[in-house]
């Protein structure tokens, strides 16, 4: 199976590795993200990519990106709704409000409208539905210290999911999260090195490769349109979060 697929946060870490991975796989992919000539280097002059330069927190840059790739493609099979940001750790009483409310422009309100106009185009194409993929994170089960902004974010995405889900069913349009553990990206690279931990240590922690996440989200996407994968965990299977302490 193979289709058109739109890619947020597509110039680096699991963002680049997704659509890299269905750029491979034959997929049309439509690349998202802030920095233009990244996005070039991504997309490799592949014929069925599209670069879109795009800030997932303007609802006009949301739908105009949306709008070239259905001129270009025709329809939107699957989103994989990726852009993030992680601001540095903090106590809430020290980290700064402009932190908060940038983390909440991208990672929830972003993901919102790339979802609005997902939802929006997969209603309106014939054959109607489509697959919605969120990327929350293991935060969405469970804080790392002095994570207050991210992790709330990461839990607010479930909710999304889940009632997107539901609203979907009259549509055939699913809805899934993918919440992933330590993959190597630029963004996880200090857990490596060490990171601070519930008990008041810091230590290094198991990574897994960014490529296991790009086929774990191939696996959802190719699902039929009959399942959904609701809720998937990918993670190092090392890494600190399963059991005590």
């Amino acid at each position: 199976m193979s289709g058109t697929i739109v890619v947020t946060g597509a110039s680096a870490g699991i963002g680049r590795g997704v659509a890299r991975r269905f750029l491979a796989e034959g997929w049309n992919v439509a690349l998202l993200a802030r920095r233009s000539e990244v996005l070039r280097e991504v997309a490799d002059g592949a014929p069925n990519a599209l670069p879109v330069v795009c800030d997932v927190s303007d609802a006009g840059a949301v739908d105009a990106a949306f709008g070239a790739t259905v001129e270009r493609f025709g329809r939107v099979d699957v989103l994989f709704n990726n852009a993030g940001i992680f601001r540095p750790s903090g106590l809430i009483d020290e980290i700064p409000v402009s932190d908060w409310t940038d983390t909440l422009a991208v990672n929830l309100s972003g993901m919102f409208l790339c979802a609005r106009a997902a939802f929006r185009q997969m209603r309106a194409q014939a054959p109607q539905g489509g697959r919605i993929i969120n990327n929350g994170s293991i935060s969405a089960h469970a804080p790392r210290p002095g994570s207050v902004c991210y992790t709330t974010t990461k839990h607010a995405i479930t909710g999304l999911t889940k009632t997107l889900a539901l609203d979907g069913r009259p549509f055939a349009i699913a809805c899934g999260q993918i919440d992933i553990g330590n993959a190597r990206t630029e963004l996880a690279a200090a857990m490596e090195k060490g990171v601070p931990q519930a008990d008041g240590s810091v230590r290094a922690e198991p990574m897994m490769d960014v490529a296991d996440v790009a086929e774990a989200v191939l696996t959802m996407a190719r699902m039929p349109a009959s399942a959904n994968v609701l809720s998937m965990t990918v993670m190092a299977t090392k890494m600190p979060f399963v059991g005590r302490g």
